[in-house]
């Protein structure tokens, strides 16, 4: 429905209050998309619930209405699986934002879905611990959001996806049930573990408001290297060789086009003169002075075989974070450039050959786009960025990068690869959602999504169609 009806409004309001319940034109762009620009979002209203039984009581209202909803964290996902544009309700969590609980001995902390993702990383250093799930929009993403899509980001390589980090969840289901998952314990076989069933769910199972989220130890004293390569077969001689001898933080890597646009446009100093094709960065701990040497060793052996040609390694945490900016800047930066983004993976070892024979195709087709290449390398996902060139038009641009879809999710389904490394499918890859599961696998989903939501009011639309 397009607007809601008075005696709806007058429901949520007494819900949630008169305050909370947004119908205004603003309101409904800012809560009803997230940072895809393909669909304009049109909720019929937003309410932002203050705890979780408001939430459980807007969904059964929802539910005895045939009300569609979508949940909203952050807002910055990159499938538009938190986009409202048929009319839904949007809940927006942004309230649920407390951090409780936290339990030294088990090393976990409780968190409303509305907790931005930075507040728990900095929960964690007060505490003298660490949240190692980071990510450039760490800044505005949402805990509830995170797990939703099973976010990932630049520490996969050493400490996984947001779902190693999840010690229980609470979930509103499509029938205002609430769900504990899990409680917090470490060890739990009885069942069928639903808390990882929803975990990467995109909202379509029912809403997160809560999750008891673990913690680590902080990394000590973390050292940055970034290594210039001829070519993407020697980032992998490089990944092989250090992984042999070290435990490394995070593995990533990022184009010689995507170094220059950051460098011209974020007014950031290049890592070394010498402009080689890709680039790796490294992070490791130095625990003592033999895995510095250890670190040398590694990278005088790498020059010798001609898989480096060049290198820098930080000498403070000021050049660190400097270094790291090289890297993380890529998608503020090219975001002038409405960049057509695909989030794409294969295993690790056959990242070289995958990443040439897209990079072929899409030259082969439009040899007047600039590509961009940057990604998590040391997990098999990269992410492939298309520029738009500035005479092109908007929508011809998109029509021509839908068969680029196609030409490269076929190749992704050759490597035996994944259409979506940890952005999620939303609405922009459902149609392309059979690359990477089968028919059956699709079918079983549909069931499962029943199971949770039988009035298939939970976000519609996004990963499938029922």
């Amino acid at each position: 429905m397009s607007e809601l009806s008075p005696e709806l409004v007058a429901s949520l309001e007494a819900i949630v209050g008169k305050d909370r319940v947004l119908s205004d034109a603003d309101s409904k762009a800012h809560y009803g998309g997230d940072w895809t620009r393909v669909y304009r979002p049109a909720p019929c209203a937003v309410v932002l619930p203050g705890s979780i039984e408001q939430v459980q009581e807007v969904v059964r209202l929802a539910a005895r209405e045939n009300l569609a909803v979508v949940p909203s964290g952050g807002r910055t996902g990159l499938s538009a699986g938190a986009v409202a544009y048929r009319g839904e309700l949007v809940i927006a969590l942004d309230r649920l934002n407390s951090i409780s609980d936290f339990n030294p001995v088990e090393r976990s902390v409780r968190c409303g879905a509305g907790v931005i993702t930075e507040q728990l990383q900095n929960f964690a250093q007060e505490q003298g611990l660490f949240y190692p799930v980071d990510f450039a929009s760490a800044g505005s993403s949402q805990i509830g959001g995170n797990i939703s899509t099973n976010a990932g980001g630049i520490k996969v390589i050493r400490h996984g996806m947001t779902r190693d980090w999840v010690a229980g969840l609470k979930l509103v289901t499509g029938t205002g049930e609430l769900l504990d998952l899990n409680r917090g314990l470490m060890k739990n076989n009885a069942g069928y573990d639903l808390r990882q069933l929803v975990i990467g769910a995109e909202g379509t199972l029912g809403i997160v408001v809560e999750a008891t989220m673990r913690l680590a130890r902080p990394p000590q004293d973390p050292v940055v290297l970034v290594l210039g390569t001829p070519d993407m077969a020697s980032v992998m001689e490089v990944l092989e060789v250090y992984q042999k001898r070290m435990d490394l933080q995070a593995f990533e890597f990022f184009s010689e086009l995507a170094l220059q646009k950051v460098v011209e446009h974020q007014g950031l100093q290049r890592p070394f003169e010498s402009p080689t094709e890709f680039y790796a960065l490294l992070e490791f701990e130095q625990r003592s002075e033999a895995d510095m040497e250890l670190a040398m060793e590694l990278f005088e052996h790498c020059v010798e075989q001609g898989w480096v040609i060049d290198g820098v390694i930080s000498q403070s945490v000021a050049q660190a974070e400097s270094l790291w900016r090289l890297r993380e800047d890529i998608s503020e930066t090219i975001a002038r450039w409405t960049p057509y983004k695909n989030d794409i993976s294969t295993t690790v070892s056959k990242v070289p050959a995958f990443l040439a024979e897209v990079e072929s195709v899409v030259n082969g087709a439009y040899p007047d786009f600039e590509i961009v290449w940057f990604g998590h390398i040391g997990d098999g996902n990269v992410h492939l960025n298309v520029l738009k060139p500035d005479a092109l038009p908007k929508a011809e641009f998109q029509q021509r990068c839908g068969e680029v879809s196609r030409w490269v999710f076929e190749i992704v389904q050759r490597y035996g690869g994944s259409v979506s490394a940890e952005h999620g499918v939303g609405l922009l890859k459902k149609d392309y959602l059979h690359y990477s599961r089968s028919a059956l696998e699709v079918d079983l989903m549909r069931q499962i999504k029943r199971a949770f939501d039988p009035a298939g009011i939970m976000n519609p639309g996004k990963i499938f169609d029922l």
